[in-house]
């Protein structure tokens, strides 16, 4: 029997046993949610549909400093970093279906030395060995899929990181747009507090005049007097308040801010649109990025309950080699040798270690589908909640707009009765109390609206069609 038909029966038996992969069957896990979001029927003429970052943000200042933080932030060089090892990872554990193929040779030289007695005498003189060799060495045939199921498994971890810096650069966009929207909120309250100062100091003064006229008493002055103190301590407070968000978005970006830029942060016009358009179906929420990397990871258990079971059967690996060798560096090619064969690893008894790893596998893939189940539950209720929100904030905006107008026409009517002496200035007092609530309140109400969007934007995976790329 020749060489070819030696091997034959191996050959085919390798072809046939290649197709065997123990892991079991993969199908995605029903969504245990509702199958549509709550969205309202009407989401009004203004709702744009966002598909990036990008027309989330009508901002260019706000753009810009997004822009810098994607280049600059420790968090997402940190993800970038993990994609990296990750990818490494898997180039290794790829490199293990492919043979190693390793090539030597060597050269030596013998004799002896010292006074040579006569029976050593014909030995005395030089001897060489020379030899080269091609080899491959121990190349596992995979017949039950336990290298395919390593490589897969690494695979999907790598998809896992990759989807994971997704998610980290939406967090980032986020983060930002949050941090520029509080920093402009803080600005517009300090601006409030200030606008205070100017026309309480005002009523001080007139309430003083009266004082000496004798129309008033001193209780009026002290409480125009406390009133005033009062906004004073407001715009220190909101002073300190933007100084530290601004400290916040430098931490965020990761580098220093270009100047000036935040004199530009202001809350109306708002920085970003000020409605998302929303899909009904839930099944967008699927293709957020942190449930496809939880998916990725549910992906990678399966493979590596296939290599556990792979284990089980026996360990088949091929090894080889061809070369030559002589005594003389002249006559090294003159003749070769080679050899191959087969090296059979057959698993008896381990203690039930092989046992124990399969059962881990198992495990594993159980908690991973809990983990991808709890992740789907996440991003509907975070979509939920969200458009909860964007369903009932007009509401409250356009209800506290009336307040303000009602304690502002209050206000006025109640300085104009206190300077003809119908009122006292607790009167004024309660109705400036009224007046700089109402319009904190509207200032708070404008803010949440516009969080609310881009608590939207990431709830939905930056509408799931964020790039990778800046």
């Amino acid at each position: 029997m020749n060489t070819g038909m030696r091997y034959a029966p191996l050959m085919l038996s390798a072809v046939l046993a290649g197709c065997v992969n123990l892991s079991p069957d993969y199908s995605q896990a029903t969504a245990p949610v509702p199958a549509t979001l709550p969205i309202a029927a009407d989401q009004g003429p203004d709702a744009v549909s966002v598909t990036g970052w990008q027309e989330l943000i009508v901002s260019p200042e706000l753009e810009r400093v997004i822009a810098l933080a994607l280049e600059n932030n420790r968090d997402l060089r940190a993800a970038t970093a993990r994609i990296a090892v990750a990818r490494s990872q898997y180039g290794i554990t790829r490199s293990a279906r492919l043979p190693s193929v390793s090539a030597s040779g060597s050269l030596t030289e013998a004799g002896t030395f010292g006074d040579p007695t006569p029976a050593r005498e014909q030995s005395a003189n030089l001897q060489e060995g020379v030899s080269a060799n091609l080899g491959v060495t121990a190349f596992e045939l995979d017949f039950f899929g336990r290298v395919a199921n390593l490589n897969e498994a690494a695979l999907q971890n790598y998809l896992s990181t990759v989807e994971g810096e997704r998610s980290t650069k939406i967090a980032l966009i986020s983060s930002v747009a949050q941090a520029w929207l509080t920093l402009a909120a803080d600005q517009e309250l300090l601006r409030l507090a200030q606008e205070t100062i100017d026309s309480q100091t005002e009523s001080l003064s007139l309430t003083r005049e009266m004082f000496d006229s004798g129309v008033v008493t001193e209780i009026d002055v002290r409480r125009a007097s406390a009133s005033v103190e009062t906004a004073r301590a407001q715009v220190a407070q909101f002073t300190g308040l933007v100084r530290q968000d601004l400290n916040a978005l430098r931490f965020i970006v990761g580098a220093d801010l270009p100047n000036n830029i935040a004199d530009s942060a202001q809350l109306m016009p708002s920085p970003v649109v000020s409605r998302m358009a929303v899909g009904q179906s839930s099944a967008l929420l699927l293709k957020r990025p942190d449930v496809l990397s939880a998916e990725r990871q549910l992906r990678a258990a399966y493979a590596n309950i296939g290599a556990a079971r792979a284990a089980y059967f026996p360990s088949i690996s091929l090894t080889g080699s061809a070369g030559y060798s002589s005594t003389e560096l002249d006559g090294l090619f003159d003749g070769g040798i080679w050899s191959v064969g087969p090296q059979v690893s057959l698993p008896i008894f381990d203690a039930g270690n092989r046992k124990a790893n399969l059962g881990v596998s198992k495990a594993n893939r159980d908690l991973t589908l809990a983990q991808y189940e709890q992740a789907i539950q996440t991003a509907f209720r975070e979509t939920a909640d969200a458009l909860a929100t964007a369903q009932t904030v007009d509401q409250r905006i356009d209800a506290l707009r009336r307040l303000v107008e009602d304690t502002s026409v209050t206000l006025n009517l109640s300085q104009e009765r206190f300077r003809v002496g119908i009122d006292d200035y607790l009167s004024v007092l309660d109705a400036q109390r009224d007046d700089y609530s109402s319009r904190q309140q509207l200032i708070s109400a404008e803010l949440v609206k516009s969080l609310n969007v881009v608590t939207l934007f990431q709830a939905l995976g930056g509408a799931s069609t964020v790039s990778t790329d800046n």
